[in-house]
């Protein structure tokens, strides 16, 4: 009895406006600043190179910033993402990326879809 409750107490917090995607996606993510009161959209764009499920689901999204590797974790729920954007998908063949973290430049490029 309990567990369907807590399925519907989850299925209740999922948006439905979040596009479908996986490790290997290149997304844009819309993400709400707050600086005083004033509120922007900055837009962090790069590689998702893990998804976590579940309750607490998140996926972490990885970009080159003047040579430098930037990673950010977002909770899938969050109110402080307005939007994802998928702009090209890769064929890859692991949930975790994680090693494109030690490859540098044509080594870490990614195949394609179609």
């Amino acid at each position: 009895m309990s567990n369907q409750i807590i399925d519907k107490l989850v299925a209740k917090m999922y948006r439905a406006d979040m596009p479908s995607f996986r490790s290997g996606d290149t997304v844009r993510v819309h993400v709400k600043i707050k600086e005083g009161e004033k509120e922007r959209l900055q837009v962090f764009e790069g590689l998702v190179i893990a998804r976590n499920r579940g309750p607490q689901a998140a996926f972490t999204v990885r970009k080159m910033s003047f040579g430098q590797g930037v990673e950010r974790i977002f909770p899938l729920n969050s109110k402080v993402i307005d939007k994802v954007e998928v702009v090209r998908s890769a064929r890859v063949r692991r949930a975790k990326l994680y090693y494109l973290r030690a490859l540098r430049g044509r080594a870490a490029r990614l195949r394609e879809v179609e």
